[in-house]
């Protein structure tokens, strides 16, 4: 009898009380919750800490960015736990979701905000500087609304079908997930050593990409879910070295690690969409052969 059949067989002398059993995920739920809350009071905190004159990296950007990357690890936890322990339940979803709003679409908006838009030189033209203001209060909303529609559809949605080539199953999500965009928010400004941007030509760049996750989280585009993977399964040699060297990377290079990891996911999506379109147009265009030959 393997792990999640003690926790949910009745009658195993290894099944953990139920009420136990239901609030395992919810407590991870919190952790995901409490995480994202501190990381806008750190992103708050930040900002005042600037203001006060400091310069150079922000340590409470870095903080903030940390646990938001916490957060998406804690997330990831909560919904294997509850299919584990077999206490999935449309409470947990909600909570779930609602702990999501706030972690990987508030928090990650705060942050991405006073980082990208707020300490411009003070040589900026004042017109740019007003319009990048601007366009940084709107993207950011609209990552936080693009974000929460994500997690409206993907909770009233059953067997997702993405519109472009590909075959649909439990091994991917319809649209980039919420925390996979701010986990490429928070590893951007971790990897800038959290300090703030001043030149207006990387604020707009910065501009264009929060609007490119905005747009990627309502799209219909695949990305890779590893929901198929199960984690209490026999592992080859070879997967255990693969994943020992992942944690060493990270633990000894976690910058670039965590930003090439994040990029290369945000990316996947793209490629994928990219490569059948290219496979449809192929198809669409391939010419007929000539039905004979020998015209006079």
């Amino acid at each position: 009898m393997n792990l999640r059949e003690k926790l949910i067989d009745p009658n195993s002398p290894d099944r953990r009380p139920r009420r136990a059993a239901y609030a395992l995920p919810t407590l991870f739920t919190a952790g995901n919750l409490f995480l994202g809350f501190l990381a806008i009071l750190k992103s708050i905190e930040g900002a005042l800490w600037a203001n006060a004159g400091h310069v150079g990296p922000n340590p409470h950007w870095e903080y903030a960015a940390k646990v938001i990357g916490v957060a998406v690890f804690f997330d990831g936890l909560d919904g294997r736990i509850a299919r584990l322990t077999n206490t999935t339940s449309e409470f947990g979803r909600e909570l779930d979701s609602l702990a999501d709003v706030i972690s990987f679409g508030i928090a990650p908006a705060i942050l991405a905000f006073v980082y990208g838009f707020q300490f411009l030189d003070p040589a900026t033209p004042p017109e740019v500087r007003k319009y990048l203001l601007q366009a940084g209060y709107f993207i950011l909303f609209m990552f936080v609304c693009c974000g929460s529609m994500r997690l409206a559809r993907f909770n009233i949605t059953t067997n997702p079908v993405p519109r472009n080539p590909g075959r649909p199953d439990r091994k991917y999500f319809v649209g980039l997930p919420i925390p996979a965009a701010a986990g490429m928010v928070a590893a951007v400004v971790y990897a800038a050593d959290s300090a703030p941007l001043t030149l207006w030509p990387l604020s707009a760049a910065w501009a264009a990409l929060l609007a490119l996750l905005s747009f990627l989280m309502v799209s219909t585009w695949r990305y890779r879910s590893f929901k198929d993977i199960n984690l209490l399964s026999p592992r080859s040699p070879r997967s255990v070295v693969l994943l020992g060297m992942l944690f060493y990377l990270i633990w000894n290079f976690s910058q670039p690690v965590l930003l090439a990891m994040a990029t290369a996911y945000v990316g996947s999506g793209i490629l994928v969409r990219i490569g059948g379109l290219l496979k449809q147009a192929m198809r669409h265009e391939a010419p007929a052969k000539p039905s004979g030959e020998g015209h006079a």
